[in-house]
């Protein structure tokens, strides 16, 4: 989780090591020569926008392994949206998920390992994807051609399994990383300077990872799937105080989808100052983003926000949550993902409370602000439907949970 905050940057490091649409704009349009969608697809494929993920989860409940047992912990909360991440590492990420020697690429991973297998096929529409070659990364000194080439073509092909085998599935697949910025500084310290080779590397690794999965897309047939490629920004406030990092050195370079902010520089214990200060790092990044033809509508999502129960009461951690998918709902943020269902990071023994779960398996305020607003928005959907005859637009159903949310701030949670 956090290398960008000192009381948590050990742990976080030694996760990241290991490591190596706007709204309903995001789904794909169904083809006219596809069957019209049943109206409870349309309902369970809409982009909803709030929601969470799972990384190396710290304990479990069942027998599955924790990647099965926590995504159906997600879908049970009443979220359509799974983030998790793909790489060689797979097996420690994931207690439970046992290691396959014969899996030897993400296409591997996906298709043959059963717990994969089976998340992938779960009634989930959008996918947010940390996507890690097995071939590697191997670009801070610059990308060679050997290595562009093995990760372009390792990921060319991830891309066409998956339009390929979830062809007009209405599913929609985010392919990106862990926080970037900490690839361009040492040690995990926002003072240093990135080098121009590690800047230059940078963008070439992302601009390559976008031409293979925008010639897998070209090559293979498909409809009603999408599948995107995005970067990861987290040291966004150096940024903008005018230190070089991604966003300002490497993003204005790229040919990115979209964008995905781990946002804990923008956040405080101060709700207001939540709004404001997420709302400018939100702008700023959008400035740096070229525009990309064919889509439409905001293209920078938060990819991370949380609040650790060793630091807020289960209150606060509610309220302060409400503060940011407020401001990513007012903002136009296609998605705005909780850090995480179950914590991930145990320091001294003691359980650090990035959770929406506990480790007891109690549900926190958190939870309950979720699945409340997933449970009522859902509901606007469906009787905007019966009403108008088409789901609402993105700008529709924003102002309609933004206005849930605000609601609940003087409805008691369970």
């Amino acid at each position: 989780m956090r290398a960008n905050r000192g009381d948590s940057a050990l742990t976080r490091r030694e996760f990241a090591t290991s490591v190596g649409v706007a709204m309903t704009g995001l789904v794909a349009h169904t083809s006219s020569h596809a069957a019209p969608l049943r109206p409870d697809a349309e309902i369970g494929r809409y982009n909803y926008v709030i929601g969470t993920q799972t990384f190396s989860p710290a304990y479990r409940f069942t027998r599955q392994t924790s990647l099965v047992e926590t995504a159906q912990a997600i879908l049970d909360m009443g979220s359509n949206i799974l983030k998790i991440t793909l790489g060689a590492d797979y097996s420690r990420k994931y207690p439970g998920v046992s290691a396959n020697p014969a899996l030897r690429s993400l296409q591997d991973l996906v298709r043959d390992e059963p717990s994969f297998r089976q998340v992938l096929k779960m009634p989930f529409t959008h996918y947010i994807l940390w996507t890690y070659p097995f071939s590697g990364m191997h670009w801070q000194t610059g990308l060679s051609s050997e290595a562009a080439r093995a990760e372009y073509q390792e990921l060319k092909e991830f891309v066409r399994y998956l339009l390929t085998a979830y062809n007009r599935s209405g599913k929609v697949f985010l392919l990106g990383h862990w926080e970037g910025d900490w690839y361009l500084h040492p040690n995990y310290n926002p003072s240093v300077v990135p080098t121009p080779k590690a800047l230059e590397g940078m963008i070439a690794w992302l601009n390559n990872r976008q031409k293979a999965v925008e010639d897998a897309k070209r090559e293979t047939p498909h409809e009603d799937i999408a599948v995107y490629h995005y970067t990861e920004v987290n040291l966004v406030a150096k940024a903008m105080k005018g230190g070089k990092a991604l966003t300002n050195a490497v993003l204005p370079q790229t040919q990115v989808d979209y964008v995905s902010y781990s946002s804990y520089d923008s956040l405080s214990d101060r709700e207001e100052k939540i709004h404001t200060d997420l709302s400018s790092a939100l702008d700023y990044i959008e400035a740096h983003l070229p525009p990309k033809p064919g889509l439409a509508g905001k293209r920078v999502f938060i990819g991370e926000y949380g609040f650790p129960a060793e630091k807020y009461t289960p209150m606060k951690q509610m309220q302060l949550s409400r503060a940011v998918m407020e401001t990513a709902l007012e903002w136009g943020c296609p998605y705005a993902l909780y850090w995480e269902v179950y914590n991930n990071e145990v320091e001294n023994g003691k359980q650090r409370g990035f959770w929406l779960i506990n480790d007891r398996g109690e549900k926190q305020l958190v939870y309950h602000l979720h699945a409340r607003i997933l449970q009522q928005a859902k509901m606007y959907v469906v009787d905007f439907r019966k009403a108008h005859g088409r789901l609402p637009s993105a700008d529709e159903y924003r102002r309609s949970t933004l206005s849930l949310l605000q609601a609940s701030a003087h409805t008691p949670m369970r």
